[in-house]
């Protein structure tokens, strides 16, 4: 046996598949245990409906399920296969979806999967039983199928044992056993089992395992109902289970699959129906299966006469069975994957559902056995992603239950978020709310898009006014504040960043090993610098200030680049990290006229001399300590001035006397992110992620290779010299073909990239689009169209950044 002891609690879909995955990778020194028998253990995989469709918002989600529909296609029991590729089918039967299939389309197209979008009678023709009347078009993606999940979940079994990988039946978990903050082992109903690592893969069940090691996991099961009609008169004689595609009907929440002469019907339309992980019975206690509740007729009535509606054919059928079978939701949809902060060797691979689930197993296997995942960039399923809010169980409750209503709606990218709302507000909340602010929300903060007091600067001004679609969550105000801070000054609430101190007498050279950049440097510097995985890949950009010998201030992304320090801490205990984000709070002021408010209400010296740029220093502003950090995102000379959160206030009215008389405003994330796209600033997480070197993300500066080893620095030697692809800025004339981000970019009719972030500039006059493209494309001058639902819009690839190219208003 080869590698560490790992124990894998659920013997489903997951479970199954990680299995494969790591014993193909030479770890067999692995028992899985499952309290059902196998191959059907009597979790979601057992009743699973099979249906894989790869179209997904999410580039990994995509990339995800097609893995699995490629590993599922390899795979069969004796001769049957574990993968029926049919295609699937999306229809819409409103203008509105039918401009969602040509949005999904870009996605897919984006992210390299083979669709077409399809007429209404092309539609007839791959699935005859749909009223031709009521069909406006629909998207095929001939790769989609059926996944015949216990299968699957037999053939890796197989697989995996042959290389001498353990398979209990009938062993419920009853404890993770620990010691000294690690895993030690799984205590069953059989006796336990040691293990150095444990993995719960126990779906529905794995709130309750989660607990035994001391884990919150932001999951909840909820109950969707799966029909099966009795033989439909107008199928019979069909003798192969599925000839058709898989087909949705997202506009009634409805989706559809052929078992042999009858109709599976599955329904997201109906109440949610959550249901406890405490209150699931076990395999023992259950009559049948335990992910198997009762079916509610009533409940499914509005879904059977849709179906009659669109199938005319199952007018001549009834509904013969049915059931609620309970699946994981999570509260952004995505899977919960990753170790545990608090015990070490404790791993969970949650809330997958079978269309990424042999994804999800080689993710697993690669990050478990080579310490980071080279296949998949999992920034957004990390389990370690979430905001200690965003762990209540009100939060969980009430947002997955929001994804479940939600789960084939229209949603715009900058769609507002449900209840609960508002939970985090800045100090700056009540003077914002006075101006009539319009809030989305960021990391659970209300932060301000635009304020309609602003209303009046529009007139007089040239705003042109984008397509419907990007117009929404938009106002012409968003122009006139990016203008506006152009022309004088303004002030942006910068509070929902997250803010790190790091502090101890071994936090230089923590820090330092960390870090792509020097920041051991002198008292009062600051530092713009990366963090990488082991492959070279970017984790986060931050900023990393001096502000005494043993303390520093990092400008983080996000909660995983805490995760990050924290696990790579010394032992020795010479350093210490800490949240300083809820406590503190944050204005950028910026603006040509920036200089003049800040030094009208302090005696320290803010000339270019007194504090350069990338300069940080303390100083009173007024009555208030202030750190002020001489950074802008936003291509302006100023400062992000960050106080105690009990003095926000106090410094928001102090600044805010000083700049209006000069004209200045308080602006919002629209103005801001339009006027960070003109100066070419990324942004982690949309621009750049875990899959992209800094290299190709033109963020190659921030890398100092002369200093000492630092975590990737060996890998991205090797990827210096073989640059594929950059992040590439785009310029669009046409003002209203604004686009938004996650569309196609072609080059002819070859898709050859993607769209991250886009905006409207409106100091340049012109739209932006920052897109991943082949280094041979990425010159500027360069012609390219992006596809915009059923449009292409012409762009060319333009030098950066577009303004201010020799840093002249930031130095000034």
């Amino acid at each position: 046996m080869a590698g560490p002891r790992v124990v894998i609690i659920g013997a489903g879909v997951v479970g199954a598949a990680l299995a494969d995955e790591i014993s193909a990778r030479g770890w067999t020194d692995v028992t899985v245990v499952d309290q059902g028998p196998l191959p059907a253990t009597g979790g979601s995989s057992s009743h699973a409906p099979g249906l894989v469709f790869q179209t997904n918002a999410s580039k990994t989600m995509t990339e995800l399920a097609r893995y699995t529909v490629e590993k599922f296609c390899s795979l069969d029991v004796d001769g049957e296969p574990c993968f029926l590729q049919v295609g699937g089918l999306e229809v819409a039967t409103t203008p509105e979806r039918l401009a969602e299939l040509h949005r999904r389309h870009g996605w897919i197209t984006a992210w390299g999967i083979e669709s077409r979008i399809l007429t209404p009678d092309e539609c007839v023709e791959r699935y005859p039983l749909v009223d031709r009347d009521k069909v406006l078009g629909g998207l095929l993606v001939p790769t989609d199928g059926l996944a015949k999940a216990v299968l699957a979940v037999e053939a890796q079994i197989r697989r995996a044992t042959e290389r001498g990988v353990r398979f209990l039946a009938g062993h419920e978990v009853l404890d993770v056993t620990r010691a000294d903050g690690e895993v030690t082992g799984v205590l069953t109903g059989q006796g336990e089992i040691p293990a150095d690592i444990v993995v719960c893969c126990a779906g529905i069940w794995g709130p309750r395992i989660a607990r035994m090691a001391g884990m919150n996991l932001p999951l909840t099961p909820l109950a969707h109902q799966l029909a099966w009609t009795g033989p439909v008169p107008a199928l019979a004689g069909q003798t192969e289970e599925a000839v058709r595609p898989i087909l949705r009907h997202q506009d009634a929440d409805l989706y559809y699959r052929d078992r042999f002469d009858g109709i599976g019907i599955g329904y997201y339309g109906h109440r949610p129906m959550p249901v406890s992980a405490d209150d699931i019975l076990s395999v023992d206690e259950a009559d049948g299966m335990p992910s198997v509740l009762k079916f509610t007729e009533d409940d499914f009535e509005p879904a059977w006469t849709e179906t009659q509606s669109l199938l005319p054919a199952t007018r001549e059928a009834k509904v013969e069975e049915g059931i609620n079978g309970l699946f994981s939701f999570t509260t952004d949809g995505n899977p919960l994957l990753g170790e545990s902060p608090d015990v070490k060797g404790f791993w969970v691979a949650e809330a997958v559902w079978v269309t990424h689930s042999a994804g999800v197993g080689r993710a697993m296997a690669e990050w478990l056995v080579d310490g980071y995942c080279s296949s998949f960039d999992l920034h957004e399923c990390d389990v370690n992603r979430f905001e200690p809010h965003q762990l209540s169980p009100e939060y969980v409750l009430a947002r997955d239950c929001q994804n479940f209503v939600e789960v084939y709606d229209i949603l715009h990218p900058l769609q507002p978020s449900g209840d609960p709302r508002p939970i985090r507000t800045s100090p700056f909340h009540t003077r914002q709310q006075e101006l009539d602010a319009f809030f989305l929300e960021a990391n659970g903060w209300e932060r301000p898009q635009w304020y309609e007091a602003n209303a009046g600067l529009v007139e007089g001004r040239s705003i042109p006014t984008p397509n419907d679609w990007a117009a929404r969550y938009w106002s012409p105000i968003v122009g006139a504040e990016a203008q506006v801070t152009r022309e004088s000054v303004a002030m942006y609430d910068m509070t929902a960043l997250k803010r790190l101190e790091v502090s101890g007498p071994g936090a230089a050279a923590f820090l330092e090993r960390l870090c792509t950049g020097k920041v051991a440097k002198s008292v009062g510097s600051v530092t713009y610098t990366l963090l990488l995985d082991h492959d070279g890949g970017i984790r986060s950009d931050i900023t990393v200030a001096r502000l005494a010998r043993d303390v520093f201030q990092v400008g983080a992304n996000g909660n995983l680049d805490l995760d990050w320090f924290t696990r790579h801490l010394p032992a020795a205990g010479t350093v210490q990290v800490r949240d300083i984000t809820p406590g503190t709070c944050c204005v950028g002021l910026w603006g040509p006229l920036a200089r003049t408010v800040l030094q009208s209400l302090t005696d320290e010296d803010f000339s270019n001399d007194g504090l350069k740029y990338f300069r940080a220093k303390r100083a009173h502003i007024g009555s208030v300590p202030v750190t002020a950090m001489r950074l802008s995102y936003v291509g302006e000379l100023g400062w992000e001035l960050y106080t105690t959160a009990d003095l926000g206030q106090k410094l928001w009215d102090t600044l805010w006397r000083a700049a209006e008389p000069l004209g200045g405003i308080a602006a919002g994330r629209g103005a801001f992110n339009s006027l960070r796209l003109e100066k070419g600033y990324r942004s982690f997480g949309t621009d750049m992620t875990y899959e992209h070197d800094p290299y190709e993300a033109g963020v190659g500066f921030a890398v100092k290779l002369d200093k000492d080893d630092f975590i990737g620095k060996s890998a991205l030697e090797r990827r210096k010299a073989d640059v594929r692809r950059r992040l590439t800025c785009l310029t669009i004339d046409d003002p209203r073909s604004v686009v938004l981000g996650k569309e196609p970019v072609y080059d002819g009719d070859r898709a050859v990239g993607y769209v991250t972030s886009a905006a409207f500039g409106y100091t340049i006059g012109k739209g932006i689009a920052y897109a991943w493209l082949p280094t041979e494309l990425a010159t500027p001058g360069t012609m390219v169209h992006i596809g915009y639902f059923d449009q292409r819009v012409e762009a060319v690839v333009a030098e950066e950044p577009l303004f201010d190219p020799a840093m002249s208003r930031l130095r000034g």
